[in-house]
């Protein structure tokens, strides 16, 4: 068995928010050993509703050959990261919906006991960055998973200040989709945690 920690970054993301944090985490838990797979949920709404926004149409293009995640990249894992914007203080539907395919796999028992965490973004400085990763870890408990939040665990936290997981104030306008270096230092710290912990948690190879 390899000691190695295999990571599932799997997320939604409209604008772009998500995609730049997945991709500084997905950076970070490499350097830091992990095997990593980054899966993009599919989208659910209507094509006419994507077109009606530039920023979305561009980035639901430019992410196009993103895979979507399936219940194998869970079995898959030792350790799983979930994103998602903030939608009225939830996750939003997209993700909701891949969690509701998982019916079959957390019934075998094959969701329980991996490492889980999860990060948002939203359009206000309060808009639903908490709520949304509290629902989203009520999931996580009925998965039998073991949250490793960030805490304040690191000065880069106290910058941040979610202690839930990395969250992004996402400012309408034409840096939409672009993070700063406090979300970008969370969410590296974040990775490397999540990374930690489950390699501490992994069954050691035989020798």
């Amino acid at each position: 068995m390899s000691n190695v920690v295999k990571l599932a970054l799997i997320y939604y993301s409209s604008t772009g928010t998500g995609t730049e944090i997945a991709r500084t985490m997905a950076g970070a838990a490499e350097a830091a050993g992990a095997e990593v797979r980054v899966r993009k949920v599919a989208e659910l709404a209507p094509q006419a509703a994507i077109d009606s926004n530039p920023l979305w149409a561009a980035h639901d293009a430019a992410t196009a050959d993103v895979p979507a995640p399936t219940p194998e990249d869970l079995s898959w894992a030792d350790a799983v990261i979930f994103g998602s914007p903030t939608r009225f203080g939830n996750i939003a539907a997209q993700l909701k919906q891949f969690f509701d395919t998982l019916s079959p796999l957390w019934q075998a028992g094959g969701l329980a006991d991996k490492v889980y965490s999860g990060f948002t973004s939203a359009g206000t400085r309060q808009g639903g960055h908490e709520s949304t990763l509290l629902a989203m870890y009520n999931t996580i408990h009925h998965f039998g998973g073991i949250i490793v939040p960030p805490g304040y665990t690191d000065p880069v936290k106290f910058v941040d200040g979610n202690p839930y997981g990395t969250s992004h104030h996402a400012v309408w306008g034409p840096d939409l989709g672009s993070i700063d270096d406090d979300t970008r230092n969370a969410a590296r710290h974040q990775a490397e945690r999540v990374v930690r912990i489950a390699r501490a948690l992994k069954p050691k190879s035989a020798t």
